[in-house]
């Protein structure tokens, strides 16, 4: 008992008299190693690459995972290491609910027919779905939550340690200072070798563990690869099931009297492109008429504004469009507008 005592009270001591020393530190009436160029680089570096990593981690999980409380509940069945209950994705559901729908307005009419087609298309986007949440986090959020949780917290209790052996080094250099004014003592300079080689030393296994956080970027650079890999893959597969379910629904068109798909969509999507290429093109105001000589030429007539753009190694000419019309006109002929 008396034993504990004793060295609650050292430890009480102890830490009393750094917090002194910082705060010494802070107003600048003591000396403070400082470390290397080299190092502070290496620990910003590294400090920052757990920062961008925890924000990535969890950015991931909340798009595979949008319900917060899901993931919460994954987090605690994690932690007491017991697998998670399965659940099925809103996707899954909702396939469900147009099943039972379609089998209670009849699977013989159309609509009840094209709910049934649908939701299980719905339930197969939802496996898709479930698969690629599962291969994201093996192949991303795992290792990079392996990198936290090992090689980041090692780096950090290394680094932690090496701010004690600091703040020991700075005290035995005060010593060193006032034995030194009361004629000197050898004992104080003992502790400041003891001391700072015990510093060096710990430095040395701090560098090395920040110098391997670029081995850890390569290693996050494979996670990202096969990241964008699962993710193109599950996108094509959901591609793929849609392209079968629009197919499938065409051939009830004859049935239901019903197009299943609006032919204006199409449409709107011409004109749009339409739309984008001219956007990328200069308007240009005709200064004289000119009949065109060739299939490969515009006419245009005075006044006109039309579209225009450059002709590679062609100083000459222009590629002008006016509607459905296009073809080459002499830049003679034309006056940009600014």
């Amino acid at each position: 008992m008396d034993f504990n005592v004793k060295k609650i009270v050292k430890d009480a001591g102890a830490a009393i008299s750094r917090v002194v020393q910082l705060t010494e530190e802070r107003l600048g009436t003591s000396e403070k190693t400082e470390l290397d160029a080299h190092f502070e680089n290496l620990w910003e570096r590294a400090d920052t690459t757990r920062a961008w990593t925890e924000k990535l981690v969890r950015n991931t999980e909340s798009v595979l995972i949008p319900n917060p409380g899901f993931r919460i509940e994954d987090f605690i069945y994690e932690k007491i290491d017991k697998k998670r209950p399965s659940r099925l994705s809103n996707l899954e559901y909702l396939g469900l609910d147009m099943i039972e729908a379609g089998n209670e307005f009849g699977p013989g009419t159309a609509y009840g027919s094209t709910l049934i087609k649908v939701g299980l298309t719905e339930q197969k986007l939802g496996q898709t779905e479930r698969d690629f949440i599962g291969s994201t986090a093996a192949c991303f959020t795992q290792p990079l939550h392996k990198f936290l949780d090992g090689e980041m917290k090692t780096i950090i209790k290394e680094k932690n340690l090496l701010e004690l052996k600091r703040l020991d080094l700075d005290a035995c250099k005060n010593r060193v200072r006032k034995a030194r004014n009361l004629l000197g003592t050898p004992i104080a300079e003992r502790d400041l070798r003891v001391a700072q080689s015990e510093f060096d030393r710990q430095a040395e296994i701090t560098k090395l563990l920040l110098e391997g956080i670029g081995t850890s970027h390569a290693s996050h650079l494979r996670c990202l690869m096969e990241l964008v890999e699962s993710q193109s893959r599950y996108y094509e597969q959901c591609v793929a099931l849609m392209s079968e379910l629009k197919q499938d629904l065409s051939s009830l068109a004859s049935i239901s009297g019903v197009a299943p798909f609006s032919q204006s969509a199409s449409v709107n999507n011409s004109q749009n492109n339409a739309e984008d290429a001219l956007a990328h093109l200069k308007r240009a105001k005709v200064l004289y008429d000119y009949d065109a000589k060739d299939g490969n030429e515009l006419s245009a007539h005075t006044g006109e504004v039309i579209f225009v753009k450059d002709i590679p190694n062609d100083e000459d000419y222009m590629w002008g469009v006016r509607g459905q019309d296009a073809g080459r006109i002499p830049r003679a002929f034309l006056e940009m507008f600014a």
